[in-house]
């Protein structure tokens, strides 16, 4: 019993020895925190809860906000004003990774808090017509707010023109290089200069993550690891609420043959979604390194809901994002061309080396822009008449379709040639089928496809 007693005693004393208190005292706050809002401290001793009434810092004998804190070991920990939108940031408005502490090291700590990330750096780099139109827009699908961005075009001010719009997700990184995780995608930059040129730019419609509701938002369904699914919640506030307020109150061409909508990652499944279930509101989606690792329910949809209307569809990831994407990718162009749409709505970009980030995002932007919104269709989509065959191209496949019962099971002659006259691939194929084409470099190519009596040919751009 004894040497029972003295164990428990050792492990006693053992937990008062490496229990520690530290005091940690914010020295200086942002200039910009709004008057009367409390701080708060959110770390891995709370489950990161950024509106724990247990703490909130309060002034101290200094003047300062103050808390203790005790414990063992290591923590991690961020400042907020009372929820994730409200988090601390870097010295330029953006992302700071989570401050580490070991208790022991010392009772006291000195902090400073550099910015907001709602409230942004000291400085900005977001063009002279990108305006936050609503810092605490409602989203009653969802009961909660967010911050929204709009780009709006250079001549927008001096003309009575309406405009086609954009709708885009990630708002905090469209912008502005201080509101940004890692980076900027520098849409207003690259619309500025694509206005100088004399080409036509939209209205951006720029919608904040939620931050710690970033995933639920934007995923349609759920993952059993990641959680999600509020997907759907989010695109009915984007066409039920948001849409119908920038109608109301800017100069938009408002049906949906001018309107569009694009992300990436995550922001890439969520357009994939809304593009599909609204196409009677959207005609544009740009989807870029689209997460369908989660769910493989993006396929299943896809399929299921079909080609309701006609849909440009501009989908790009790069070689270096991770060893599925470009598989996934062309898996969901095979799906969508099965549910009807047409190999003149599709195009998918595979960057080589492109790695999953902004720097990607933003070089692609402009083309992905331009294709979805200024490029007309040059492909042939339709039986011309007295001609029972047509060529679809898509993701480097060619398929022969026909609408006459008689031709559906003979075999033609498949021929691809380059601008020089050069035969690059010759094959059999027969309506229904696919055949698929090597890897070419950029240019201009021509099928041909003869037999029966018959021959029809068409260009294929290789980006």
């Amino acid at each position: 019993m004894k040497k029972l007693n003295l164990l428990l005693f050792a492990c006693f004393t053992s937990y008062i020895l490496t229990s520690a208190e530290v005091t940690i005292i914010v020295t200086s706050i942002p200039a910009n925190t709004p008057p009367g809002d409390n701080i708060y401290i959110a770390g891995n001793f709370n489950n990161w809860n950024p509106g724990s009434q247990d703490f909130i810092l309060n002034i101290g004998a200094s003047g300062k906000p103050q808390i203790v804190l005790s414990g063992t070991g290591n923590i991690q920990f961020k400042f907020a004003r009372g929820s994730w939108e409200t988090v601390e940031g870097n010295e330029n408005g953006g992302y700071l990774p989570n401050r580490t502490f070991t208790f022991g090291t010392a009772d006291t700590l000195l902090l400073t808090i550099l910015s907001w990330e709602d409230l942004g750096g000291p400085g900005s780099t977001a063009a002279e017509n990108v305006i936050v139109m609503d810092n605490d827009f409602f989203i009653p699908q969802l009961n909660r707010t967010r911050r929204i961005w709009l780009y709006l075009p250079p001549d927008y001010e001096t003309s009575a023109k309406r405009y086609p719009v954009l709708y885009m997700h990630d708002g905090q990184n469209l912008f502005d290089l201080y509101t940004s995780f890692a980076g900027e995608w520098e849409v207003d930059e690259t619309l500025n200069l694509l206005h100088s040129s004399g080409k036509e730019v939209p209205i951006v419609v720029g919608i904040d993550n939620g931050g710690s509701y970033r995933i639920a938002e934007y995923t349609p369904w759920p993952n059993p690891q990641y959680g999600g699914g509020d997907g759907d919640l989010y695109a009915q506030f984007i066409v039920e609420t948001l849409k119908p307020y920038i109608d109301e109150n800017y100069r938009t061409q408002p049906e949906r043959e001018f309107t569009g909508v694009m992300g990436s990652s995550l922001g890439g499944l969520i357009s994939h979604y809304i593009g599909l279930k609204y196409q009677d509101v959207f005609s544009k989606a740009g989807v870029f390194s689209p997460s369908f690792w989660f769910s493989d329910s993006s396929y299943i949809f896809a399929y299921e809901t079909g080609k309701q209307h006609p849909v440009r569809y501009y989908m790009m990831g790069g070689t270096a994002e991770s060893g599925g994407l470009v598989n996934q990718m062309n898996l969901m162009m095979d799906t969508l061309m099965a549910a009807g749409f047409a190999a003149s709505e599709l195009n998918l970009k595979v960057v080589p080396g492109g790695q999953h980030n902004e720097y990607l995002w933003r070089t692609q932007f402009g083309q992905a822009y331009q294709w979805l919104y200024l490029e007309g269709s040059t492909a042939i989509d339709e039986f011309e008449p007295g001609i029972p065959l047509l060529i679809r191209v898509c993701n480097q496949r060619i398929k022969l379709e026909t609408n006459s019962a008689e031709l559906e099971n003979l075999p033609f002659s498949f021929y691809l040639f380059d601008l020089t006259g050069r035969m690059i691939l010759q094959d059999t194929i027969t309506p229904g089928e696919n055949v698929q084409i090597p890897s070419l470099s950029g240019g201009i190519y021509v099928v041909l496809v003869t037999g029966n009596g018959l021959q029809i040919s068409r260009k294929l751009l290789i980006h």
